[in-house]
């Protein structure tokens, strides 16, 4: 018999994680009755009633397990580590709170049986905010525009990976990974599917510009190399311009036209303009420092507190 495997990544989601367990069991039981499964939940250090909750499942069925991490180790470590612990021969990441429609997971299974390695799940529409919405398109044009590598867009994760590519997560030892980039780069057999982004069903979203914004920097210096190569050719550009403009002033100088030059503002402005234009591209750079700096590091994806469940596996 083949076996599932759900892998649900929470961080404080106290009223989604029990009604989600037993949707999930509800489908996969109805639904998939001839598959054996399990249902991992890797929590990201909840600081509410989550992991509580957590154990008092785990204590009912021995087929929902859990891994507490010993901190936060942000948005892209945890789900990625709780699908490399996965024992099933397919895995399927779910968020927790029923953004993901569910009863997708026997579409999944159908097209995973018909010799699809990865089947992804595209949101083509969605019920979040529409300024948001309009944002990430955007953003996923750019970097489509800008990668050397086939991207996905509207792809979040959520979608069904075969056991062979769980294989190939597991040996690529990168400590900041991005599954979405590492899906479009080395997925292969790749099946799309399309579907409309639910609402929250509870809870506040932990999604911010910041971790937006960490996301969106991580794809950027993972698979493209445009930034780095706008600011050469900005300086090449911009060191014949400045040539050109100490020439011309030399000339004008030396020809005693220097009544036409008098003040300081248009020295000042120019200067001005250029030092933050230096700036927005060092900062650029720099981003491609810290992503090379925290791979060098080979830190752990993440460190773990405490696992439930996994008594079978570990004898």
């Amino acid at each position: 018999m083949k076996k599932i495997s759900i892998v649900v990544p929470t961080y404080n989601e106290e009223e989604n994680v029990v009604p989600l367990s037993k949707a999930l069991v509800a489908e996969l039981e109805n639904s998939l009755p001839n598959y054996d499964y399990e249902i991992l939940f890797i929590d990201n250090c909840s600081t509410d009633n989550t992991q509580n909750l957590l154990r008092q499942l785990c204590s009912e069925s021995k087929k929902i397990k859990a891994i507490f991490n010993a901190k936060n180790f942000g948005q892209f470590n945890s789900p990625y580590y709780g699908l490399i612990q996965s024992s099933g021969d397919c895995a399927i990441l779910v968020c927790a709170d029923f953004q993901d429609p569910i009863d997708m997971i026997p579409r999944f299974v159908e097209e995973w049986e018909k010799g699809y390695k990865i089947v992804s799940a595209i949101k083509t529409t969605s019920k979040e905010n529409k300024i948001m919405r309009a944002l990430r398109t955007c953003y996923y044009k750019i970097i489509k525009k800008m990668s050397d590598v086939e991207q996905i867009e509207h792809f979040t994760g959520f979608g069904l990976y075969d056991k062979s590519f769980i294989e190939v997560l597991k040996n690529l030892n990168d400590p900041i990974p991005f599954l979405r980039g590492i899906v479009a780069e080395l997925g292969y057999k790749r099946k799309e599917i399309p579907y409309e982004q639910q609402k929250r069903r509870a809870g506040k979203t932990h999604n911010n510009w910041y971790t937006l914004y960490d996301a969106a920097m991580l794809s950027f210096t993972s698979y493209t190399k445009v930034g780095l190569r706008i600011a050469t050719i900005f300086g090449f550009i911009m060191s014949a311009i400045s040539l050109l403009i100490a020439l011309v002033y030399l000339v004008m100088k030396l020809m005693f036209w220097d009544r036409f030059l008098a003040g300081t503002a248009p020295i000042l402005l120019v200067v001005c303009v250029l030092g933050s234009i230096q700036l927005f591209f060092i900062g650029f750079l720099g981003e491609y420092v810290l992503s090379m700096n925290k791979r060098l590091m080979k830190r752990p994806l993440v460190i773990e507190e405490e696992r439930i469940n996994f008594e079978e596996e570990q004898e």
